[in-house]
């Protein structure tokens, strides 16, 4: 399985992202998106089920970011609207193989290297 994140940038406060998450060779429930921060732990972001879309969203991002899917490009985006520069960190995409406990890191076994999303202020 490979997943290929893309997307990150330099971005004003208030500003808008798209990351995308391509995937291949994958039996997955879902996946996900984390960040982690500069000198912070890897964080959920939010999750979707491959087969009906049921989405998870972290409280932090709830109202600014959307996830979506392509199943025929097998293909994850996270729109981020509103951002904010506690929004800064590398965004990994994921996949749930468990499809259960969303929110947590260990059921994810596959990762993607990461983009950069810089949100200045």
């Amino acid at each position: 399985v490979q997943l290929q994140a893309s997307g990150g940038g330099l971005v004003q406060a208030g500003g808008s992202l798209r990351l995308s998450c391509a995937t291949s060779g994958f039996s997955a429930y879902g996946m996900g998106w984390f960040r982690q921060a500069l000198g912070q732990e890897r964080e959920f972001v939010v999750a979707i089920t491959w087969s009906d879309g049921t989405k998870y969203y972290a409280d932090s991002v709830k109202g600014r970011f959307t996830i979506s899917k392509d199943n025929a490009e097998n293909t994850v985006y996270l729109q981020m609207d509103s951002l904010k520069p506690e929004d800064t960190a590398v965004y990994f995409c994921a996949r749930n193989r468990r499809g259960v406990s969303w929110p947590v890191m260990s059921m994810y076994d596959s990762w993607g290297q990461g983009t950069l999303v810089t949100v200045s202020s």
